[in-house]
């Protein structure tokens, strides 16, 4: 599979990269825990990447032109059938791509891959799967089709009956933040509904959880973001990415608030890549993929201990 996708990539002219595991920057992320390492007790302190997102953008920044990754990353607190604290992710961006063009690329990318490891037309389970074509569905719809109720527009109070009606109540609070309930009711009530009969893109999150993608400038209300699901497992996040160093600094503050309101640490950011994309960041998209979830689902597994050589149990 790594094989059929370095072959993907080489034929469409994206760069092979490697990047640092470790650095001082990290990208801010409210629900995302990185791993420190304290080299002195003087100095700041390293961070594991939790994405290769933030040197990347910088090398596409320099003139790179579109590039792919194959390399760990790591995020504490995530050990579950689904979650490994250290993962392969691939990550690519497409300098002058939209992320409708990137949906394309992922699709095709899947397709090639489950062809390759398709031997004398002996396929494994998860193939059946995912080599259908794709289907779309807007985030509002997702919530309409299996809660019956659209989301963009409703009030924070709304939300807050309706994620107490589908969820367990004691998840939900007067005071929980409305993207927290949104989250909630995506991963216990949408998620396991998408991608049950072919590959499903989720598109256009809400604007508040566009993270570092572009706001949708057709409807404002949402964000330029997808994430693939197949057997309701979430393979890939993509995004078209934001290129305004302004913004963001305006949303690193915002999620250092979050992560503050939580009681987890304040983190530095990446200011090297702020510091780029002031010298000017091309439009792109971005698209990263958790290969250990892509193997899981091709092979029909149902833990992700069993896509890997060394889970944490046994590393």
């Amino acid at each position: 599979m790594l094989t059929a996708i370095r072959h993907f990539f080489a034929e469409r002219h994206y760069l092979e990269v490697t990047t640092p595991l470790l650095s001082r920057d990290i990208v801010i992320d409210a629900h995302v825990e990185p791993f420190f390492v304290v080299a002195e007790p003087s100095e700041s302190p390293f961070f594991l990447q939790t994405s290769p997102e933030a040197f990347m953008k910088r090398l596409v920044a320099a003139g790179s032109g579109s590039i792919f990754q194959i390399t760990h990353s790591f995020r504490k607190g995530e050990a579950g059938e689904r979650h490994n604290p250290e993962f392969t992710m691939l990550e690519w961006y497409g300098v002058d791509t939209s992320y409708h063009d990137q949906m394309t690329v992922v699709q095709d990318l899947v397709h090639f891959v489950t062809e390759a490891v398709t031997v004398d037309g002996s396929m494994l389970q998860g193939a059946h799967l995912l080599q259908k074509a794709f289907s779309t569905t807007l985030y509002d719809d997702a919530f309409l089709r299996t809660l019956r109720t659209e989301v963009l527009d409703l009030s924070d109070a709304d939300v807050l009956d309706l994620a107490s009606r589908h969820t367990a109540a004691d998840s939900c609070h007067s005071d929980s933040e409305r993207d927290d309930l949104l989250n909630l009711m995506l991963a216990e009530c949408i998620e396991p509904t998408l991608g049950q009969k072919k590959p499903e893109f989720l598109i256009d999150y809400p604007a508040s959880q566009a993270a570092l993608a572009q706001v949708n400038p057709a409807d404002p209300r949402t964000a330029c973001r997808f994430e693939l699901y197949a057997d309701g497992v979430e393979l890939c996040n993509g995004y078209q990415e934001l290129i305004d160093p302004a913004e963001l600094a305006r949303r690193d503050e915002i999620q250092n608030r979050s992560r503050s309101a939580q009681g987890t640490s304040v983190l530095p950011g990446a200011q090297r890549l702020v510091a780029a994309m002031n010298s000017g960041l091309p439009p792109c998209s971005g698209v990263a993929l958790g290969f250990d979830r892509l193997v899981m689902v091709l092979a029909g597994l149902n833990d992700i201990s069993h896509a890997m050589p060394f889970p944490v149990s046994r590393a």
